[in-house]
C-alpha cells in the first residue's frame, strides 16, 4: 500500500489552507528562550512576518527561526526538545 512506503518519521500534513514554518536546518527544536520560560509563541496568538517562533539548536548555536507568514497560531507540530529535519514542519499557521 502506499502508506507503508512512508518513512515513520513522516510529519504530519500542513491542512490545506494553512501555512507551514518549516525547520531551516537539522537540530534540536526549542519552543523557549531557556528551560522553564515561555514559549516564543502559544496556538491561537497573532503571528507578524519576523517574528522568533522558536530556537533550533545545531551544533552547540542557538538559531532563532523567524515566522514567514503573518496569521494565527493553529498547531504547534513538534514536541519541544525534539530532534528535527531540514524542511520538516513545524509549526501550522492561519494566514491573514
Amino acid at each position: 500500500s502506499a502508506s507503508a512506503a512512508k518513512p515513520k518519521t513522516a510529519a504530519p500534513p500542513v491542512p490545506e489552507g494553512m501555512v507551514a514554518i518549516r525547520a531551516p536546518m537539522l537540530g534540536t527544536f526549542y519552543r523557549s528562550p531557556s528551560p522553564g520560560e515561555k514559549p516564543f509563541v502559544e496556538v491561537g496568538q497573532d503571528l507578524e512576518v519576523g517574528q522568533v517562533v522558536c530556537i533550533i539548536e545545531a551544533m552547540k548555536l542557538m538559531n532563532e527561526i523567524k515566522s514567514e507568514a503573518a496569521g494565527r497560531m493553529a498547531e504547534v507540530l513538534v514536541e519541544n526538545g525534539a530532534p528535527v529535519e531540514f524542511g520538516q514542519p513545524l509549526f501550522s499557521v492561519e494566514p491573514r
